[in-house]
């Protein structure tokens, strides 16, 4: 059920979660998909709102000891391995994603297992187990960049979960990359030949889209990137319509950043279905304030990994960050620190 149901009294559902925050010396993390009124609190109360690279970072630098995570298991799964002496709770842990359920540790240790001369880089929406037979975990505000320094190795890749973000990526930089064929099923069902009729509807509308999108979506994109990414370009670009191929959570966010401006939600179907853009996280939509309060007073939904696991996911993580914390600094003296935003950005469609 959507967490939005649930929450009859909203105020009195964030002062609770405000109060027990307070009381645990927790501190609230939280993605750009969840429901707006997490968002909100987690801004109010010292926490972070962000992408699965921000909240990595966030989580694994701030002193709480109890970090309180909105959003999918991974994300809580990531969180505890980079801080394995930290308490993690969750709203709910059933709340996970269709990227993590479509690539099986098992069967993906057997695909590293008959390509042993490849670079195993995996998307950050994966379990712990993934992550651990993985040599570079990365989100996609970080692909474009990594395989690139890959490919100019000489590396060949073997990618997963998500086809699409592994064949953008592909495209962009020539890399010889093996995918494993998975996909979100939020992105997956964004519609190129809907997305063309909208575009005609608003000739003057910019289009921005994440990469987990289909290729005929992203072929029509002004921006592709990562949520940081696309809410950097819709404050930035000058235009007063953006259509968002995301999400629809990230909205809230591209509302208050870029006020006055005119957010379309991209489609993911035909005149005949019941919902025309129907672009949000079933799971996403689990985490609630009733939730994660419960969580924060019982100490329920904490997430519990191996600690020899944990240590060996740990360290592609550890370097992805290095490689993240490296971009950054070459950015910074370069001056180019439009670049650090939107490393996918382009002018017009590809």
């Amino acid at each position: 059920m959507n967490a939005r149901s649930n929450e009859f009294d909203l105020p009195a559902a964030a002062d609770r979660v405000r109060t027990l925050l307070a009381r645990e010396g927790a501190v609230l993390v939280a993605h750009y998909y969840v429901d707006a009124a997490l968002q909100e609190l987690a801004e109010q109360t010292g926490g972070c709102v962000g992408d699965s690279l921000e909240m990595a970072r966030f989580g694994r630098d701030h002193p709480a000891r109890t970090l309180a995570v909105a959003g999918v298991r991974f994300m809580g799964e990531t969180a505890k391995i980079l801080s394995p002496d930290k308490r993690i709770l969750m709203p709910d842990l059933e709340a996970t994603c269709s990227l993590d359920l479509g690539c099986p540790a098992a069967d993906f240790a057997a695909w590293c297992d008959a390509h042993p001369d490849r670079t195993v880089v995996v998307y950050a929406n994966t379990s712990a187990a993934v992550k651990a037979r993985a040599d570079w975990v990365v989100t996609s505000s970080i692909a474009l960049d990594l395989i690139a320094a890959l490919h100019a190795r000489g590396e060949k890749i073997l990618w997963a979960p998500d086809r699409h973000l592994g064949a953008y990526v592909q495209r962009q930089t020539g890399a010889d990359m093996l995918l494993w064929q998975g996909a979100c099923v939020v992105h997956d069902e964004f519609k190129g030949v809907e997305l063309e009729l909208m575009r005609a509807e608003h000739p003057q509308a910019r289009v921005l889209a994440h990469p987990e999108s289909p290729e005929p979506v992203l072929a029509q994109a002004d921006v592709v990137g990562s949520t940081t990414q696309l809410i950097d370009a819709a404050r930035r670009l000058d235009t007063d319509t953006l259509i968002v191929a995301t999400d629809q959570g990230i909205l809230h966010k591209m509302r208050a950043q870029a006020p006055g401006k005119t957010f379309l939600a991209a489609p993911t179907a035909g005149d005949s279905a019941t919902c025309k853009s129907c672009a949000h996280c079933p799971w996403m939509a689990m985490n609630a304030l009733s939730s994660l309060a419960d969580a924060l007073e019982h100490g329920r939904n904490e997430i519990l990994l191996d600690p020899a696991l944990g240590l060996r996911a740990k360290r592609p993580i550890d370097r992805m960050l290095d490689f993240a914390e490296r971009r950054k600094r070459r950015v910074q003296a370069s001056g180019d620190l439009a670049r650090d935003g939107a490393l996918y950005a382009r002018v017009g469609p590809a």
